[in-house]
């Protein structure tokens, strides 16, 4: 015999399970727009433009944060990875032509807020060792994006046998991880310390 305990909580599982079908069913699909991805091949070059129009916005914003740094070790990777994101934009325009398309950006949302915040973090914090540790933070999520970006865009040319684009895609993959192991030393070498 069950006691009211355990029936109550039979009940509110249900319950729940209940409004979680209701809420399923009840979600709207999200109408595509006209000039939708049909094909992988077409996201796969849709996601090109936007990773495109995001490295082409780092190499804009990378000099601020550079200005704003003020450990040398930072500073240094900062300007090592600038060098690095000039390079991966030319990576990009390879893939384009080897997919013999015009090389085009897309505005990047991501990217964008992204970049927003990491603004905000600079005029957030006071120069020193607590803005230099707000940079990494900010420089980290960039990496983190680019890491999930590089990797996703990789996997498409494989299965689509775009090998140049595959060779590019994959070094400016390696790149941005290094970049990321980097900026951890960085904050690990004592910086998060001095920030406290």
């Amino acid at each position: 015999m069950a006691t009211k305990s355990t029936t109550a909580k039979k009940t509110t599982t249900k319950t729940a399970a209940a409004k979680t079908t209701t809420a399923k069913t009840n979600a709207k699909k999200t109408p595509a727009k006209s000039d939708a991805a049909k094909e992988l091949k077409d996201l796969f070059e849709d996601s090109l433009k936007d990773i495109y129009w995001a490295e082409k916005a780092l190499v804009k914003a990378l000099p601020k944060m550079h200005k704003n740094a003020t450990d040398a070790k930072l500073k240094q990777a900062i300007s090592d990875h600038l060098d690095q994101t000039k390079n991966h934009v030319v990576r990009l325009e390879d893939c384009f032509k080897a997919l013999g398309k015009k090389a085009q950006a897309k505005k990047c949302d991501a990217m964008q807020g992204l970049l927003d915040e990491g603004e905000s973090i600079v005029e957030e914090t006071q120069p020193g060792s607590v803005r230099d540790a707000g940079i990494i933070a900010a420089s980290q999520k960039v990496e983190h994006y680019e890491i999930a970006t590089y990797g996703t865009l990789a996997a498409f040319a494989k299965v689509l046998k775009e090998k140049k684009c595959l060779k590019n895609l994959l070094e400016t993959l390696e790149e941005e991880k290094t970049c990321d192991e980097l900026l951890t030393s960085i904050a690990d070498t004592n910086l998060n310390s001095k920030a406290k």
